[in-house]
């Protein structure tokens, strides 16, 4: 599959980014690729270094004649958000990624394609590799671990980089410059219910909602999309009082970074309440596909009857945490009044597991404001106190204070407008990128993130568009040759 690929223009990067997605490289799970990107540098006789955390650093001096210009970091991160379809059978851990070229776009058969961020990663492979492009001294730095915790950022320490200017290739709009960004923290509230058996004549159900877009819990939260925990939380909530419906097991969602698709439930039912329950899923199968018909139009919801479970969650505990997780915020929670268009503050409830007299539900809360972010999450702790549940805090990283006048910037902006004859959007983003962590060691750093279009990041519907890497290398080589 990947031959088609092979043969895109530019030939080099793309052949780059067709041997990286050859290997597997999950987040935190990155051994294989820090010793394939190890390998490649040294095999360029260039300066190749690991640091203490995985972050591998490959130095190339200045091509002629820039040897005075301002030397630059070009950062990518090495890690992949590993999602795919249910009927998809791919094993991550050991299989490449399967590519294929869909008119102007490519994309993966059935699982995420790793454009984000391995597009960034091979430009800079294509760059190191070069013998013909004019550049400054380049300090390419590949972090890992960015997309679970940042913890490449945040664990690389000062010293180890040498350049003045930070080009991030981790944006997914061509025509963007992105100047700042949200800062995160993972909240997970766990906790333990009792189990008990039914008494009487029940009935089992495997209930699965699914069909949805999913997407970035960042970029993609200002689109509506549906989540399957809150969907499926939803139909089940007072369902106790209404059918005597009992849960035994739910599974929903998977990354906290991505928006979730699917959530199951094994419950048990009366055998009297069993029609008038499949009735109430009708129900509210047709009102939620009316609320989500635009942003999310392959919404289903499927019954099929199962063995009932033999034991169930505690009446009360049942409620106790149905009622949590339905008062947990998901979404935006506010926009940003200074910046048009921008969320400053959202939540994404990612995952919720309950079973076997455990339960725990994992979010991603993201804001650019530190104050408000402190706040959304203790949010979340509120809704989870009632259940006894722990509340964790952990991965905080900090946002990026965008610095609209900084050099770089400025000549990026000017750069863009003077080659494709309009504005470039200069602005900040919901994501998390790394620029506001590497900031934090390396101060004076002036910093700004592009790259071409990739649609449906963190989801097996990701994509990368051809025409638009042709626009943004041609982009980038011009870029190199203005810097001071």
């Amino acid at each position: 599959m990947s031959e088609a690929v092979r043969n895109l223009e530019p030939k080099a990067l793309w052949n780059h980014f067709a041997d990286l997605n050859a290997v597997p490289r999950p987040s935190k799970k990155e051994e294989r690729v820090i010793q394939f990107m190890v390998d490649f540098g040294k095999s360029l006789g260039l300066d190749t270094q690991v640091d203490h955390i995985g972050n591998v650093i490959i130095k190339k001096p200045a091509s002629k004649g820039f040897e005075d210009k301002t030397p630059i970091v070009m950062q990518s991160h090495l890690d992949m958000v590993h999602q795919k379809n249910n009927d998809t059978v791919f094993d991550f851990d050991t299989e490449g990624i399967r590519m294929m070229v869909e008119g102007d776009w490519v994309k993966a058969d059935g699982t995420t394609l790793g454009a984000d961020n391995g597009i960034g990663v091979a430009t800079i492979m294509a760059l190191l590799a070069s013998t013909d492009i004019d550049h400054p001294a380049i300090d390419a730095l590949f972090t890992i671990d960015e997309e679970t915790g940042m913890t490449g950022a945040l664990e690389l320490k000062g010293g180890m980089i040498s350049g003045k200017i930070l080009l991030n290739l981790d944006t997914e709009d061509d025509n963007e410059l992105t100047i700042g960004c949200a800062g995160g923290v993972d909240v997970t509230a766990s906790g333990s219910y009792d189990e008990e058996s039914l008494e009487g004549e029940f009935v089992g159900l495997q209930i699965t909602v699914g069909g949805l877009s999913g997407g970035h819990s960042g970029m993609d939260i200002i689109k509506g999309l549906g989540n399957a925990n809150k969907l499926m939380n939803r139909l089940l909530y007072k369902s106790y009082e209404r059918f005597g419906l009992r849960v035994a097991h739910i599974e929903g969602g998977g990354l906290r970074n991505a928006i979730p698709r699917e959530s199951v439930s094994i419950v048990a039912l009366p055998e009297n309440q069993d029609e008038a329950f499949v009735q109430h899923i009708e129900n509210f199968s047709l009102a939620v596909a009316e609320e989500l018909g635009t942003t999310d139009p392959d919404f289903k919801v499927k019954v099929q009857k199962v063995n009932a479970p033999e034991l169930v969650m505690n009446e009360d505990d049942q409620d106790l945490i149905l009622a949590a997780l339905y008062a947990c915020p998901n979404g935006i929670h506010r926009m940003s009044p200074d910046i048009e268009g921008l969320v400053q503050t959202s939540n994404n409830l990612a995952r919720v597991e309950i079973k076997e007299g455990e339960f725990k539900a994992l979010c991603l809360t993201r804001s650019s404001s530190e104050t408000e972010k402190e706040d959304q999450a203790l949010s979340i702790e509120a809704a989870f106190m009632a259940t006894g549940a722990v509340v964790e805090l952990s991965g905080d990283y900090p946002g990026w204070q965008p610095r609209p006048g900084s050099p770089v910037v400025s000549m990026m902006s000017d750069l863009y407008e003077e080659m494709f004859k309009e504005k470039a959007h200069v602005m900040a983003c919901h994501a998390g990128l790394e620029c506001g962590i590497l900031g934090t060691n390396y101060p004076e750093m002036d910093m700004v993130s592009f790259g071409p279009n990739i649609r449906g990041a963190h989801s097996p519907d990701e994509r990368v568009q051809i025409s638009s890497v042709q626009k943004f290398w041609s982009y980038l080589l011009e870029a190199l040759k203005r810097v001071n």
